[in-house]
């Protein structure tokens, strides 16, 4: 503050309008987690009228009741924390080698394999033949399908290389040779330790990948026990929001529409709560993915 009443006038009047960007932005971005939140605490009724802005009215837990007498619901949990676990370890194990691969000068063929990598980011062959393959291969309605797609990612594969090139020069590879390393020993015993924050951003963006993915197991999954949370819980909500047809009586039809908007929102709390919780620890990794290679020499 004191630094602030010394600054020139149109100094302060740029910092102000910074200041104030930032904190609109930030409500921007931050009131509508907040209107989940209490809209999924908070009668149906006053939400739907407009009535619950701030704070949560009518505090009713009806929705999570709902949501969470659904056996399911830990079914499916139990599947996304395993699908998300298995599938983010295979993914670094394909990612990280192949990145720190592709980081060595010395590797033949380097820029060929490089564009045809990045080909696959613009083009793909598509659901059919991907499904063809996946049933092909025998991996429909098992849960390593699941593990497997979206276990290798060519944007995060340009990030590890990035990181690569801007922190271990060649001279360093070269050093553990003269002590009698040889590549394998040199990637497991120097490259791993020193790649710490890259294989923690690595982590981040394949498990938050892996836990919010729903679409693969809609197009390969038919077996109930096997989907993940989150197609369980687009299961649970077109369930509340489905009438009865033999249900004729206005009462009961009214009533099964305040369950639906009573879930909607406990839906996406229920499925969003993990992440959100593990977010604020792991942030700074996220910062620093989104970081790397924007600042060279």
């Amino acid at each position: 503050m004191k630094n602030f009443k010394r600054l020139c006038l149109s100094d302060k009047v740029f910092l102000t309008i910074v200041y104030v960007s930032v904190i609109l932005l930030t409500l921007a971005v931050l009131y509508p987690l907040w209107f989940v939140i209490i809209a999924s605490v908070s009668s149906p009724e006053l939400v739907a009228s407009g009535k619950v802005l701030l704070f949560p009215k009518g505090v009713t837990w009806e929705g999570y009741r709902y949501i969470l007498s659904d056996r399911r619901i830990w079914t499916g949990y139990y599947n996304t924390i395993r699908y998300t676990l298995f599938g983010t370890l295979i993914a670094l194990f394909l990612t990280i080698p192949a990145g720190y691969a592709l980081s060595r000068p010395d590797m033949a063929g380097r820029g060929v394999v490089m564009k045809l990598l990045i080909i696959t980011k613009y083009f793909s062959g598509g659901l059919i033949p991907t499904y063809l393959i996946v049933k092909g291969l025998h991996l429909t309605d098992t849960p390593y399908v699941l593990m497997i797609l979206g276990s290798f990612s060519v944007f995060n594969l340009i990030l590890c290389r990035t990181f690569f090139v801007n922190t271990l020069p060649l001279e360093l590879q070269e050093a553990a040779e003269i002590d009698g390393c040889n590549m394998f020993q040199y990637f497991m015993r120097v490259v791993i330790p020193l790649s710490k924050a890259i294989i923690a951003i690595m982590v981040l963006y394949y498990a938050v990948g892996h836990w919010n993915s729903f679409f693969n197991a809609l197009i390969y999954v038919n077996n109930n026990k096997l989907y993940p949370l989150q197609l369980i819980l687009r299961d649970i909500l077109i369930t509340g929001q489905s009438v009865d047809p033999s249900v004729t009586d206005p009462e009961s039809i009214e009533l099964m529409k305040e369950i639906a908007r009573t879930i909607k929102y406990g839906v996406i709390i229920v499925s969003s709560l993990p992440v959100l919780v593990l977010y604020p620890f792991v942030q700074k990794y996220f910062v620093k993915g989104v970081m790397i290679g924007s600042v060279k020499g």
